[in-house]
């Protein structure tokens, strides 16, 4: 259980972190539609983000959980 949600925590970590830089790089690429497409990457970004923390939280609970 611990390695799967250690797993997990790393995937949620670098798929924020590619997707804050796809963000940034379509951003400073500029384009037509640069600005609506970043927005809806730092959108996903929040979310994966959020899910990074929750993950994170969980395993704090687990690990701190006496037994």
């Amino acid at each position: 259980m611990n390695s799967a949600l250690n797993i997990a925590i790393v995937v949620a970590i670098v798929a924020t972190t590619l997707v804050l830089i796809a963000g940034i790089w379509s951003l400073f690429r500029g384009g037509p539609n640069s600005g609506n497409r970043s927005n809806r990457l730092m959108r996903w970004r929040v979310l994966l983000q959020a899910i990074a923390v929750a993950l994170i939280a969980l395993a704090s609970f687990i690990i701190g959980r006496p037994g």
